[in-house]
């Protein structure tokens, strides 16, 4: 056995730092997750000679891999846990490891069980709607797999965390049949249970509303629950405009009257770099019409809940927390989750450069994009003499457009694509790029520009924005495209 790197590499086995050809030859060759993708590190242990690979975690806990791609890995490739990792790379380092391998099944205690999953995505979404409504088991569990892959395996993802949000569901709806969607939904987050942050659980800080929803699913509360309450979540929005007030109702379903505390349960907020979130403690604001609620039996009452952000927390971050119903005398609370996002949101910059100064008019030679900031000629002839466009979208937007227009008399030749949404890029350093083959299209009909010089004028939207508005609009023109077919 041999390793590639060391116990704090960032970048093991990365093409930058493959492993030299024949230098890992009739070994199994120990890496350190970080930085490319695990089907470029076991390439590439591969093509240095090695005959197995172990890929190691470099944040506690252990991780479920694919090394997928082309051309294919066709040697053996296992996952372990940074800690289990890190004492073979310290055997290591002290002389020869062997190892075998056997077709034997064991368990290992998962150190991150019970918190949010490293790789679980973040709300809000676009519309500053509370985004995911509610967590369910979805990582490192073993489940069927179809029989000709092996009849079981372990897997994360919404593919498992999905089925058991439908199985719960499912539960709730044969114990009360006529229960609607909506409804459904509502019960199961006023009974979730919010869970530590990941990042520190013995901190005691609750993790992300934007990211863990109302919590963990708690299937046995929700269909012993006497009471809704409604909204299910509360949805902020921006706090440009100040403290939201927020109506909620509660339903008593039970035989007696109950006198419910009102309380807020604060989370984690992040912010503002979305790409790189920090975490901050920096509970909003929030207040009650009145410290307690008595719902009659078979009745309802309301309160009102006056949330703002914390006046600490930097504009562009995300916040959140939970409204807690506690009934005097005991029994089960019901829960509320809120979020939203501090300052003003149209203050967000799509078409923000990045360190490659994004846009760019780009030629396209072989798989390299070459920026010409003075102008370019295209004959149009194939995919290696038509323009291209590269940007950088730093956030969602409602609409992207792409227009033609003559750089002499301004003529519109009209448009090469209009989106009516459009996502952001995945990093803070990617771009999108699209080439125009030199037709344009308005309505159904499609024109073909003739030869001449033009621009292509990139037009976005913002995510809540108003087209009619110049300041939640964003443009950018190309330098000058000379189209010269043969």
């Amino acid at each position: 056995m041999a390793r590639t790197g060391t116990a704090t590499s960032g970048n093991d086995a990365c093409n930058a730092v493959a492993p030299p050809a024949g230098s890992l030859t009739g070994k199994v060759a120990l890496i350190r997750r970080g930085t490319c993708t695990f089907y470029e590190k076991s390439r590439n242990a591969q093509l240095a000679g090695a005959i197995g690979v172990v890929i190691y975690n470099n944040v506690p806990g252990i991780q479920s891999i694919t090394v997928a791609g082309t051309p294919a890995v066709t040697i053996p490739v296992v996952s372990v846990s940074a800690a289990q990792g890190v004492e073979i790379n310290n055997r290591l380092a002290v002389g020869p490891v062997t190892m075998t391998w056997t077709d034997q099944f064991d368990s290992f205690p998962n150190v991150t069980g019970n918190l949010i999953s490293g790789f679980s995505s973040y709300g809000l979404s676009p519309d500053l709607s509370l985004k995911p409504d509610i967590g369910a088991p979805g990582g490192l569990i073993r489940s069927t797999f179809p029989l000709e892959l092996g009849g079981y395996a372990t897997i994360s993802g919404t593919s498992m965390s999905s089925p058991h949000v439908a199985g719960a569901t499912a539960l709730l709806l044969e114990a009360r049949p006529d229960t609607s969607p909506q409804d459904a939904r509502t019960i199961l987050q006023n009974s979730a249970d919010p869970k530590l942050w990941w990042g520190s659980p013995g901190l005691g800080f609750l993790d992300n509303v934007h990211r863990q929803g109302a919590g963990m699913l708690d299937i046995d509360d929700a269909i012993l629950s006497t009471a809704t309450v409604t909204p299910g979540k509360l949805s902020l929005g921006e706090s440009a405009g100040g403290p939201t007030v927020q109506t909620l109702t509660v339903a008593n379903n039970g035989p007696s009257d109950v006198t419910y505390d009102l309380a807020h349960v604060p989370a984690l907020a992040t912010g503002p770099n979305t790409f790189t979130p920090s975490f901050f403690n920096a509970p909003a604001s929030v207040s009650f019409s009145s410290p307690t609620l008595t719902v009659p039996a078979g009745g309802s009452a309301s309160v009102d809940v006056t949330i703002s952000p914390n006046a600490g927390l930097a504009d562009k971050s995300l916040y959140g927390g939970w409204v807690a119903f506690t009934p005097q005398g005991g029994g089960a609370s019901y829960r509320v989750p809120f979020a939203g996002f501090k300052g003003d949101y149209q203050s967000i910059a799509v078409l923000t450069p990045t360190v490659n100064n994004f846009p760019w008019l780009a030629r396209l030679t072989g798989t390299t994009f070459t920026n010409k900031p003075a102008g370019e000629t295209y004959s149009m002839a194939d995919a290696q003499n038509i323009p291209y466009i590269l940007w950088h979208s730093d956030h969602q937007s409602r609409l992207l457009r792409m227009e033609v227009f003559d750089a002499v008399s301004a003529k519109a030749w009209h448009r090469v694509v209009q989106l009516d949404y459009f996502g952001r890029n995945s990093g803070a350093a990617t771009f999108f790029s699209l080439g125009w083959d030199g037709q344009t299209t308005a309505g159904n009909k499609v024109y073909t520009v003739p030869d001449g010089s033009y621009v292509i004028q990139l037009t976005v939207v913002k995510a809540l924005g108003d087209a009619a508005n110049p300041a939640d609009v964003e443009t950018w023109t190309s330098p000058v495209i000379t189209i010269d077919r043969p």
